[in-house]
């Protein structure tokens, strides 16, 4: 849908205003290097996601600075890092387990990479379900739930009930935040409930995130990091915080960043 430039235009476009709490056209443009017509056609696509409000001139930011970006803007960002996150994650993984793999976009790319393989998974969101179809050998499993906007995450007491109901040799979880201090957390409550219940239902929990999401902390605390078996991040990830990681008996993996 949209190139990289545009993607990277996009991102910059929506964290400035969101940090400002409002901008001028004018002053976007300056930001950005791109012309107040292109500006205002970003303005347009911004809006139409649910990130800010348009007006006369300029925009104002309709999210939070702890709300998350929309999945759109976040798809394609970083997506050679997060292709290496899910190829590790892939080589964890042995044939004929039974997977859930959380929502999110670096688990879409870890439900890529395990398409092609013998084994049974549970994706908890449409856009990792859609990643899966047609995989030779994969038996896709469907929980129910509600779809929230923009994410697709499966959220709410039938997606909780489907995960209660069966076990996982490994769980892929997802996360907005991960620190030893406040483990890991998510900004959006309903998601965090569903992830607690993946994570109950695993003999085993794999935490994907990109290193910068190890100086971070989300509204919803989801568990401790002792709850998690392995952490596949990259080497931007903090020392002190992986050192505590693994001095608390998690497994970390890293990839280049």
């Amino acid at each position: 849908m949209f190139n990289r430039g545009m993607m990277n235009r996009l991102r910059q476009v929506a964290d400035a205003v969101r940090a400002a709490g409002e901008m001028s056209v004018a002053d976007l443009a300056e930001l950005t290097g791109a012309s107040e017509m292109t500006v205002r056609r970003d303005l347009e696509t911004l809006a139409e996601q649910g990130v800010l409000e348009r007006y006369r001139g300029g925009a104002r930011s309709l999210l939070l600075r702890g709300e998350e970006t929309p999945f759109a803007l976040r798809a394609d960002e970083g997506l050679d890092l997060k292709r290496r996150i899910a190829a590790e994650v892939a080589g964890l993984v042995a044939d004929g387990e039974a997977v859930v793999v959380d929502g999110g976009t670096t688990c879409r790319e870890v439900a890529r990479a395990l398409r092609g393989r013998r084994l049974t998974v549970m994706p908890l969101s449409l856009h990792t379900a859609n990643a899966l179809v047609g995989g030779a050998g994969l038996t896709l499993l469907l929980p129910g739930g509600e779809a929230r906007p923009g994410e697709l995450g499966l959220v709410g007491p039938l997606a909780e009930a489907s995960l209660a109901a069966l076990r996982f040799d490994t769980a892929v979880i997802g996360c907005c935040g991960l620190t030893v201090a406040d483990g890991l957390t998510a900004y959006d409550l309903a998601e965090a409930a569903v992830k607690r219940a993946a994570m109950r239902s695993a003999r085993r929990v794999i935490a994907v995130a990109e290193g910068t999401k190890l100086t971070r902390t989300a509204l919803a605390h989801v568990g401790p990091t002792t709850a998690l078996d392995v952490v596949v991040t990259d080497g931007t990830a903090p020392a002190p915080e992986l050192t505590a990681l693994e001095a608390a008996g998690t497994t970390v993996r890293l990839v280049d960043p």
